[in-house]
């Protein structure tokens, strides 16, 4: 089995594979003063629940945006399972998409694995978002070249600045988009600037990166808040949330 670990600043994803097929995942939050032996007690927990053994993993690969996840994450596969994880950087994908950023090695590794499995399932011009603490661009060339991006304040980065800043402003849920833009009460309000404002600006930033592209790219959506966003964004044509996971099955298969 393969065991792939996605570390993101506000949760992480965590999934197993089998015969190339994707059996088990679980999301957690990240806790960046976690131990090995706490994360291997969390770890036994989830798959137990599952009917996997620790035992039954073969390979690991791991991306990660939390320097400190390394350590951690490295004392874990190594104390607990006798397996040393390969972790995905710039270098790591050389074979798989040519990273035309200035610096490759200032993209972030979450970034490069949803470009690869992106491309890897459509092989065509692409524009890959991604709802995470930040929401990401990526847009990826018809030759499947990571051509770069934009980074915005995430959805609910975004929220808790507003609620926090605003001390008349009550903090709300924002699981659905209410049924009007224009809200006729205050919660219902702050649910339509935060849903509709993040799919306007996902949608005005899709018409602009498209003119420099000089192409007609497809766009992808994933991370938590991508089926909230995709429900009333005009630019959204597939939500796929396991896409960073099977990124990392994707390169594991040319480490």
């Amino acid at each position: 089995m393969l065991l792939v670990i996605d570390v993101g600043n506000t949760n992480t994803v965590i999934g197993v594979y089998e015969n190339e097929a994707l059996t088990q995942d679980w999301r957690i939050r990240t806790i960046r003063e976690t131990t090995a032996d706490e994360f291997n007690i969390l770890a036994r927990a989830l798959f137990a629940d599952r009917g996997i053994r620790l035992t039954d993993i073969t390979n690991i690969v791991i991306s990660s945006v939390v320097p400190s996840s390394v350590r951690i994450l490295n004392a874990f596969c190594e104390r607990y399972l006798g397996l040393t994880p390969v972790w995905i950087n710039s270098a790591s994908v050389k074979k798989l998409m040519p990273i035309l950023y200035s610096n490759p090695n200032e993209v972030g590794a979450d970034r490069i694995v949803n470009a690869v499995a992106a491309y890897e399932k459509y092989k065509r011009a692409l524009i890959i978002i991604d709802f995470g603490t930040a929401t990401t661009f990526d847009a990826i060339s018809e030759k499947g070249e990571y051509l770069g991006g934009a980074i915005c304040p995430g959805v609910m980065i975004s929220s808790e600045a507003l609620f926090q800043r605003a001390s008349r402003l009550p903090r709300v849920e924002i699981f659905k988009a209410p049924e009007r833009v224009i809200g006729n009460d205050t919660i219902e309000s702050i649910k339509s600037g935060i849903i509709y404002g993040n799919a306007a600006m996902v949608d005005g930033m899709v018409d602009r990166m498209k003119l420099e592209m000089k192409t007609t790219p497809m766009i992808v959506a994933t991370g938590g808040l991508a089926p909230l966003i995709a429900e009333v964004s005009n630019a959204i044509e597939s939500v796929d949330l396991a896409l960073t996971l099977d990124g990392l099955k994707i390169i594991s298969r040319v480490l």
